[in-house]
């Protein structure tokens, strides 16, 4: 699950490798961005290598290697239609399992999964609609729901492990405390529990391997709370 800036930067040096065979200068790739400093294409790469998306070829200057490109890219190139999207807004829990509600409705509800969400390091996302999980419609509640993969390990402490299924309710806010997913700059998208200090917003992680991290209150965005953990034994 890539930020959209980390897909459009992808994008760009794969095009550029097959057009010129060697990739864009730094210079190149932040004017076609549109940034203002290389210090943000250095972030974006870096997020593409943790994520397998690229591979830095030692030794050599400009020297980046694309290992894949996303599947709706793929679907792209073989005349299908795909959509990339950034994920909508969402809400917050103290973790806690999906826990029946009372609720009228009954069967099963599919909800939007919108794929892996680090739960390390911040990372944006493409929203593919087409991608849905099956959920009891009774474990629901009446808000609006969708669901991402969990990457990374920095919530095990708050039970949430590597490859569970977060189900999110969607929420422009949320209690001080909760486990949220959070907008960072408008492009970078992490699990974390948020807490509020003065006029200063910590998103921290529930392993001590893993550091708070702290923004100025216009940084941060609240785009869903979580809701409960699916997991599959």
């Amino acid at each position: 699950m890539l930020t959209r800036k980390q897909y459009e930067l992808l994008m760009y040096i794969d095009r550029r490798l097959k057009e010129a065979g060697v990739s864009p200068s730094f210079d190149e790739m932040k004017e076609a961005l549109g940034l203002k400093s290389k210090s943000g294409i250095h972030r974006l790469i870096t997020g593409l290598v943790e994520r397998g998306f690229l591979h830095r070829l030692p030794h050599r200057a400009r020297a980046l290697e694309v290992i894949r490109v996303p599947e709706n890219q793929r679907l792209r190139e073989r005349g299908q239609p795909a959509e990339v999207m950034i994920p909508p807004t969402m809400p917050d829990p103290v973790i806690a399992r999906l826990a029946a509600k009372n609720t009228a409705r009954r069967g099963v509800s599919d909800i939007p999964l919108y794929g892996r969400i680090a739960a390390g390091l911040p990372i944006e996302a493409l929203r593919d609609e087409s991608n849905r999980i099956d959920v009891p419609a009774s474990l629901l509640g009446n808000g609006e729901y969708y669901a991402l993969e969990v990457d990374g390990d920095s919530m095990i402490d708050a039970g949430i492990h590597d490859g569970d299924t977060a189900i999110i309710e969607r929420s422009e806010t949320a209690d001080n405390g909760a486990i949220v997913v959070a907008l960072v700059d408008e492009n970078e998208v992490t699990l974390k529990r948020l807490r509020r200090k003065g006029n200063s917003i910590a998103l921290e992680p529930a392993n001590k391997s893993h550091e708070t991290r702290i923004f100025g209150p216009d940084r941060v965005k609240v785009q869903g709370r979580l809701f409960g953990i699916i997991r599959r034994y």
